[in-house]
Protein backbone atom coordinates (compact mmCIF):
# COMPACT_ATOMS: atom_id res chain seq x y z
CA UNK A 1 0.00 0.00 0.00
CA UNK A 2 1.37 3.17 -1.32
CA UNK A 3 2.74 6.15 1.52
CA UNK A 4 -0.35 8.55 1.74
CA UNK A 5 -3.42 6.15 0.84
CA UNK A 6 -6.72 7.04 2.66
CA UNK A 7 -8.39 3.42 3.38
CA UNK A 8 -5.31 2.93 6.17
CA UNK A 9 -6.16 5.95 7.31
CA UNK A 10 -9.97 5.74 7.94
CA UNK A 11 -10.24 3.47 11.26
CA UNK A 12 -7.01 3.10 12.85
CA UNK A 13 -6.25 0.85 16.26
CA UNK A 14 -7.79 3.51 18.76
CA UNK A 15 -5.71 3.31 21.93
CA UNK A 16 -6.45 5.07 25.51
CA UNK A 17 -5.65 8.31 24.56
CA UNK A 18 -3.18 7.00 22.08
CA UNK A 19 -0.07 9.36 22.04
CA UNK A 20 2.39 6.50 22.51
CA UNK A 21 6.01 7.83 22.42
CA UNK A 22 7.70 7.03 19.43
CA UNK A 23 11.26 6.19 20.40
CA UNK A 24 12.93 4.16 23.53
CA UNK A 25 14.52 7.23 24.55
CA UNK A 26 12.57 9.25 27.78
CA UNK A 27 10.90 12.62 26.80
CA UNK A 28 12.87 16.10 28.08
CA UNK A 29 12.42 16.53 31.52
CA UNK A 30 8.61 16.76 32.90
CA UNK A 31 8.48 17.23 36.75
CA UNK A 32 5.12 15.97 37.20
CA UNK A 33 6.66 12.85 36.43
CA UNK A 34 9.01 12.60 38.96
CA UNK A 35 7.61 14.40 41.78
CA UNK A 36 9.15 11.80 44.10
CA UNK A 37 12.48 12.57 43.59
CA UNK A 38 12.10 16.67 42.98
CA UNK A 39 9.54 17.56 45.86
CA UNK A 40 8.22 21.01 44.85
CA UNK A 41 8.12 23.76 47.23
CA UNK A 42 4.94 26.11 47.42
CA UNK A 43 4.92 28.09 44.49
CA UNK A 44 2.42 30.37 45.15
CA UNK A 45 -1.90 30.60 45.37
CA UNK A 46 -2.68 28.36 42.52
CA UNK A 47 -6.44 30.41 42.56
CA UNK A 48 -4.62 33.17 41.41
CA UNK A 49 -3.97 30.81 37.82
CA UNK A 50 -7.21 29.23 37.78
CA UNK A 51 -9.01 32.45 38.06
CA UNK A 52 -7.07 34.63 35.01
CA UNK A 53 -7.77 31.31 33.03
CA UNK A 54 -11.46 31.03 33.42
CA UNK A 55 -11.52 35.15 33.55
CA UNK A 56 -10.16 34.34 30.16
CA UNK A 57 -11.82 31.72 28.79
CA UNK A 58 -15.17 33.62 29.57
CA UNK A 59 -14.11 36.31 27.42
CA UNK A 60 -13.66 34.09 24.52
CA UNK A 61 -16.84 32.08 25.02
CA UNK A 62 -19.27 32.72 22.04
CA UNK A 63 -22.29 35.31 22.73
CA UNK A 64 -25.70 33.39 23.56
CA UNK A 65 -26.43 35.11 20.04
CA UNK A 66 -23.45 33.76 18.47
CA UNK A 67 -24.19 30.26 19.64
CA UNK A 68 -27.48 30.53 18.06
CA UNK A 69 -26.67 31.68 14.76
CA UNK A 70 -24.18 28.92 14.13
CA UNK A 71 -26.50 26.59 15.99
CA UNK A 72 -29.05 27.20 13.29
CA UNK A 73 -26.79 28.05 10.34
CA UNK A 74 -25.27 24.11 11.22
CA UNK A 75 -28.73 22.96 10.95
CA UNK A 76 -30.14 24.20 8.03
CA UNK A 77 -26.76 23.39 6.17
CA UNK A 78 -26.72 19.77 7.46
CA UNK A 79 -30.94 19.76 6.54
CA UNK A 80 -29.92 20.39 2.74
CA UNK A 81 -27.41 17.63 2.67
CA UNK A 82 -29.28 15.06 4.20
CA UNK A 83 -31.95 16.20 1.37
CA UNK A 84 -29.31 15.42 -1.34
CA UNK A 85 -27.92 12.16 0.28
CA UNK A 86 -31.10 10.97 0.34
CA UNK A 87 -32.38 11.81 -2.84
CA UNK A 88 -29.99 10.33 -5.30
CA UNK A 89 -28.87 12.36 -8.58
CA UNK A 90 -30.79 15.67 -7.33
CA UNK A 91 -26.87 17.30 -8.62
CA UNK A 92 -25.66 15.28 -11.56
CA UNK A 93 -22.79 12.93 -10.57
CA UNK A 94 -22.47 13.91 -6.58
CA UNK A 95 -23.52 11.53 -4.44
CA UNK A 96 -23.28 11.77 -0.83
CA UNK A 97 -21.83 8.92 1.33
CA UNK A 98 -22.03 11.00 4.98
CA UNK A 99 -21.76 13.92 6.64
CA UNK A 100 -19.74 14.45 9.82
CA UNK A 101 -19.31 17.71 11.95
CA UNK A 102 -15.88 18.56 12.83
CA UNK A 103 -13.85 21.09 14.03
CA UNK A 104 -14.08 23.83 17.15
CA UNK A 105 -18.01 23.61 16.80
CA UNK A 106 -18.05 20.09 17.12
CA UNK A 107 -14.95 19.80 20.25
CA UNK A 108 -17.28 22.65 22.17
CA UNK A 109 -14.07 25.07 21.69
CA UNK A 110 -15.34 27.70 19.45
CA UNK A 111 -14.31 31.46 20.21
CA UNK A 112 -16.22 34.29 20.06
CA UNK A 113 -16.40 36.47 17.18
CA UNK A 114 -15.03 33.42 15.08
CA UNK A 115 -18.70 31.99 14.06
CA UNK A 116 -17.16 28.87 12.16
CA UNK A 117 -18.53 25.81 12.01
CA UNK A 118 -16.67 22.93 9.89
CA UNK A 119 -18.85 20.36 8.33
CA UNK A 120 -17.18 17.11 6.35
CA UNK A 121 -18.69 15.68 2.96
CA UNK A 122 -18.08 12.29 2.24
CA UNK A 123 -18.42 11.99 -1.32
CA UNK A 124 -19.41 8.06 -3.42
CA UNK A 125 -18.07 10.18 -6.44
CA UNK A 126 -14.66 11.83 -7.28
CA UNK A 127 -15.03 15.48 -6.30
CA UNK A 128 -14.25 17.86 -8.85
CA UNK A 129 -13.93 22.00 -8.59
CA UNK A 130 -17.01 22.12 -10.55
CA UNK A 131 -19.16 19.32 -8.39
CA UNK A 132 -18.14 20.56 -4.91
CA UNK A 133 -19.82 24.49 -6.49
CA UNK A 134 -22.69 22.97 -7.63
CA UNK A 135 -23.11 20.87 -4.46
CA UNK A 136 -22.23 24.26 -2.55
CA UNK A 137 -24.67 26.45 -5.04
CA UNK A 138 -27.58 24.13 -3.94
CA UNK A 139 -26.87 24.76 -0.36
CA UNK A 140 -27.03 28.51 -0.66
CA UNK A 141 -29.89 28.29 -2.80
CA UNK A 142 -32.31 25.87 -0.89
CA UNK A 143 -30.85 28.38 2.35
CA UNK A 144 -32.60 31.62 0.13
CA UNK A 145 -35.48 30.16 -0.34
CA UNK A 146 -36.12 29.40 3.82
CA UNK A 147 -34.68 32.23 4.70
CA UNK A 148 -34.89 36.39 3.60
CA UNK A 149 -30.87 36.57 3.96
CA UNK A 150 -28.30 37.20 1.99
CA UNK A 151 -25.93 33.68 1.57
CA UNK A 152 -22.89 32.86 -0.78
CA UNK A 153 -20.43 30.10 -1.64
CA UNK A 154 -16.97 30.39 -2.15
CA UNK A 155 -14.30 27.54 -3.73
CA UNK A 156 -11.62 26.77 -1.49
CA UNK A 157 -8.62 24.62 -1.67
CA UNK A 158 -11.02 21.92 1.04
CA UNK A 159 -13.94 22.36 -0.63
CA UNK A 160 -16.64 25.69 -0.10
CA UNK A 161 -17.73 28.20 2.21
CA UNK A 162 -20.97 28.90 2.93
CA UNK A 163 -21.29 32.58 4.33
CA UNK A 164 -24.42 34.29 5.99
CA UNK A 165 -24.57 37.49 7.64
CA UNK A 166 -24.53 35.72 11.29
CA UNK A 167 -22.25 32.87 10.42
CA UNK A 168 -20.29 30.83 8.48
CA UNK A 169 -20.40 27.51 7.53
CA UNK A 170 -16.82 25.40 5.51
CA UNK A 171 -17.78 21.96 3.91
CA UNK A 172 -14.64 20.03 3.48
CA UNK A 173 -14.68 17.15 0.26
CA UNK A 174 -13.52 13.94 1.05
CA UNK A 175 -14.04 10.52 -0.46
CA UNK A 176 -15.19 7.26 0.10
CA UNK A 177 -12.06 4.13 0.32
CA UNK A 178 -12.09 2.82 -2.58
CA UNK A 179 -12.13 5.69 -5.27
CA UNK A 180 -8.81 6.57 -4.12
CA UNK A 181 -6.71 4.84 -6.91
CA UNK A 182 -9.70 6.51 -9.18
CA UNK A 183 -8.75 9.88 -8.24
CA UNK A 184 -6.53 11.72 -11.32
CA UNK A 185 -4.05 14.46 -10.70
CA UNK A 186 -5.39 16.75 -13.66
CA UNK A 187 -9.12 16.65 -12.93
CA UNK A 188 -10.33 15.61 -9.47
CA UNK A 189 -9.14 17.79 -6.11
CA UNK A 190 -5.92 16.91 -4.76
CA UNK A 191 -5.18 13.65 -2.78
CA UNK A 192 -3.36 15.10 -0.26
CA UNK A 193 -6.45 17.61 0.30
CA UNK A 194 -9.29 14.89 1.02
CA UNK A 195 -6.44 13.44 3.26
CA UNK A 196 -6.70 16.16 5.48
CA UNK A 197 -10.53 16.06 5.34
CA UNK A 198 -10.35 12.40 6.43
CA UNK A 199 -8.10 13.08 9.23
CA UNK A 200 -10.43 16.15 10.76
CA UNK A 201 -12.92 13.34 11.22
CA UNK A 202 -10.60 11.16 13.27
CA UNK A 203 -9.67 14.53 15.54
CA UNK A 204 -12.89 15.17 16.09
CA UNK A 205 -13.61 11.40 17.11
CA UNK A 206 -10.52 11.39 19.94
CA UNK A 207 -11.54 14.40 20.88
CA UNK A 208 -15.06 13.15 22.14
CA UNK A 209 -13.36 9.99 22.95
CA UNK A 210 -10.82 11.25 25.25
CA UNK A 211 -11.02 14.88 25.57
CA UNK A 212 -14.70 16.14 26.34
CA UNK A 213 -13.88 17.68 29.90
CA UNK A 214 -14.33 21.03 31.29
CA UNK A 215 -11.02 21.44 32.30
CA UNK A 216 -9.76 20.55 28.54
CA UNK A 217 -11.96 22.66 26.73
CA UNK A 218 -11.05 26.03 28.95
CA UNK A 219 -7.34 25.18 28.35
CA UNK A 220 -7.36 24.67 24.79
CA UNK A 221 -9.60 27.51 24.01
CA UNK A 222 -6.88 29.95 26.01
CA UNK A 223 -4.16 28.24 24.41
CA UNK A 224 -5.52 28.87 21.12
CA UNK A 225 -6.08 32.21 21.92
CA UNK A 226 -2.06 32.26 22.82
CA UNK A 227 -1.28 31.05 19.42
CA UNK A 228 -3.21 33.92 17.80
CA UNK A 229 -1.26 36.51 20.03
CA UNK A 230 2.23 35.13 20.38
CA UNK A 231 4.33 34.80 16.80
CA UNK A 232 6.38 31.84 18.01
CA UNK A 233 3.10 29.98 18.51
CA UNK A 234 1.42 30.30 15.52
CA UNK A 235 2.83 27.27 13.85
CA UNK A 236 1.57 25.13 16.29
CA UNK A 237 -1.46 23.00 15.27
CA UNK A 238 -5.01 23.10 17.11
CA UNK A 239 -4.77 19.30 17.04
CA UNK A 240 -1.20 19.64 18.52
CA UNK A 241 -2.58 21.85 21.12
CA UNK A 242 -5.38 19.35 21.88
CA UNK A 243 -2.96 16.28 22.40
CA UNK A 244 -0.30 18.31 24.35
CA UNK A 245 -3.36 19.50 26.50
CA UNK A 246 -4.75 16.11 27.20
CA UNK A 247 -1.55 14.38 28.27
CA UNK A 248 -0.89 17.50 30.45
CA UNK A 249 -3.78 17.17 32.14
CA UNK A 250 -4.33 13.53 32.44
CA UNK A 251 -0.94 11.61 32.19
CA UNK A 252 0.21 11.61 35.81
CA UNK A 253 1.78 8.94 37.73
CA UNK A 254 -1.51 8.62 40.10
CA UNK A 255 -3.79 8.69 36.77
CA UNK A 256 -5.68 11.33 39.12
CA UNK A 257 -6.09 14.30 36.10
CA UNK A 258 -4.22 17.63 37.11
CA UNK A 259 -6.02 20.59 37.68
CA UNK A 260 -6.22 23.95 35.25
CA UNK A 261 -3.72 25.94 36.31
CA UNK A 262 -0.83 22.79 36.97
CA UNK A 263 -1.96 21.47 33.26
CA UNK A 264 -1.66 25.29 32.23
CA UNK A 265 2.04 25.26 34.07
CA UNK A 266 2.85 21.76 32.08
CA UNK A 267 1.90 22.82 28.44
CA UNK A 268 4.59 25.17 28.56
CA UNK A 269 6.87 23.52 30.82
CA UNK A 270 6.14 20.47 27.80
CA UNK A 271 7.03 23.13 25.44
CA UNK A 272 9.83 24.73 27.31
CA UNK A 273 11.64 21.15 27.45
CA UNK A 274 11.72 20.52 23.89
CA UNK A 275 8.99 18.06 23.45
CA UNK A 276 8.81 19.47 19.52
CA UNK A 277 12.14 20.23 18.98
CA UNK A 278 13.80 18.73 15.73
CA UNK A 279 15.17 14.55 17.27
CA UNK A 280 13.80 15.32 20.63
CA UNK A 281 11.22 12.10 21.60
CA UNK A 282 8.12 13.70 21.49
CA UNK A 283 4.30 12.30 21.43
CA UNK A 284 2.87 10.19 18.63
CA UNK A 285 -0.15 11.18 16.57
CA UNK A 286 -2.96 8.61 17.47
CA UNK A 287 -4.51 9.29 14.29
CA UNK A 288 -1.91 9.08 11.62
CA UNK A 289 0.25 5.83 12.42
CA UNK A 290 2.13 6.84 15.38
CA UNK A 291 4.17 9.62 14.15
CA UNK A 292 5.96 11.95 16.11
CA UNK A 293 4.15 15.37 16.55
CA UNK A 294 7.67 17.39 15.90
CA UNK A 295 7.90 15.05 12.13
CA UNK A 296 4.99 17.75 10.76
CA UNK A 297 6.91 21.19 11.59
CA UNK A 298 10.16 22.90 10.03
CA UNK A 299 13.30 23.25 12.64
CA UNK A 300 12.84 27.00 12.78
CA UNK A 301 9.26 27.04 13.39
CA UNK A 302 9.46 24.09 16.28
CA UNK A 303 12.44 26.49 17.76
CA UNK A 304 10.08 29.24 17.58
CA UNK A 305 7.15 27.37 19.31
CA UNK A 306 10.14 26.65 22.14
CA UNK A 307 11.44 29.81 22.53
CA UNK A 308 8.19 31.29 22.82
CA UNK A 309 7.67 28.84 25.64
CA UNK A 310 10.50 29.37 27.81
CA UNK A 311 10.04 33.50 27.86
CA UNK A 312 6.26 32.73 28.61
CA UNK A 313 6.81 30.09 31.22
CA UNK A 314 9.55 32.87 33.07
CA UNK A 315 6.80 35.19 32.94
CA UNK A 316 4.68 32.58 34.75
CA UNK A 317 6.84 31.88 37.06
CA UNK A 318 7.22 35.78 38.34
CA UNK A 319 3.26 36.78 38.07
CA UNK A 320 2.60 37.47 34.58
CA UNK A 321 -0.54 35.38 34.11
CA UNK A 322 -2.55 38.00 33.25
CA UNK A 323 -0.55 39.13 30.33
CA UNK A 324 0.42 36.04 28.82
CA UNK A 325 -3.68 35.28 28.77
CA UNK A 326 -4.52 38.87 27.40
CA UNK A 327 -6.93 39.66 30.55
CA UNK A 328 -4.30 42.76 30.76
CA UNK A 329 -5.03 45.81 29.26
CA UNK A 330 -1.63 46.71 28.65
CA UNK A 331 -0.76 45.42 24.89
CA UNK A 332 2.75 44.27 25.21
CA UNK A 333 4.49 42.02 22.87
CA UNK A 334 6.31 39.78 25.85
CA UNK A 335 7.76 37.64 23.53
CA UNK A 336 9.58 40.01 21.25
CA UNK A 337 9.84 43.09 24.12
CA UNK A 338 11.84 43.38 27.15
CA UNK A 339 9.23 43.25 30.31
CA UNK A 340 9.65 43.45 34.03
CA UNK A 341 7.87 41.35 36.88
CA UNK A 342 8.03 42.72 40.33
CA UNK A 343 11.64 43.63 39.79
CA UNK A 344 12.85 40.67 37.86
CA UNK A 345 14.00 41.95 34.07
CA UNK A 346 12.84 39.09 31.21
CA UNK A 347 14.46 39.38 28.00
CA UNK A 348 13.11 37.37 25.42
CA UNK A 349 15.30 34.46 24.01
CA UNK A 350 16.83 34.56 20.86
CA UNK A 351 15.99 32.02 18.24
CA UNK A 352 18.07 29.36 17.19
CA UNK A 353 17.16 29.04 13.43
CA UNK A 354 17.18 31.83 11.20
CA UNK A 355 20.88 33.33 12.10
CA UNK A 356 22.79 34.42 9.22
CA UNK A 357 25.74 31.93 9.94
CA UNK A 358 27.99 33.04 7.00
CA UNK A 359 27.90 36.68 8.92
CA UNK A 360 29.26 34.97 12.16
CA UNK A 361 31.32 32.80 10.75
CA UNK A 362 32.88 35.93 8.67
CA UNK A 363 32.77 37.92 11.40
CA UNK A 364 34.84 34.72 13.80
CA UNK A 365 37.08 35.09 10.81
CA UNK A 366 38.09 38.91 11.47
CA UNK A 367 38.32 38.61 14.85
CA UNK A 368 40.82 35.72 14.41
CA UNK A 369 42.79 37.43 12.20
CA UNK A 370 42.57 40.68 14.20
Amino acid sequence: MNRGYIPSLINPPFRPAGYHIAVKRPLPFDQYLCEHFFPRIPEGDDTIVTQALLQRNQALMPSVAEQASINQMVSKVKQILDNVMNTPKKIPNVEIQEIREVGSFKKGTMMAKSNIADLVVILKTLPTVELVMALGQKVVDDLKSEQKEIFGCVSRPYGCEIAGTQAVVRIYVTIIPPNVPLLEPDLHMPAHILQQSMAMIRHSRWFEENGNTSTMKVLVRCLKDMKKRHEGLEKLSVYHIELISHYSIHHTPNRQPLPLSHAFKRVLQLLSTGILLPGSPSLSDPCDRGYPLNSFYEDADMDAICCDAQTLLRILCHGGINAILGNDSKQVNLTAEISIWDSVVVTPLEKAFGIDLDAMEEDFSVNEKA
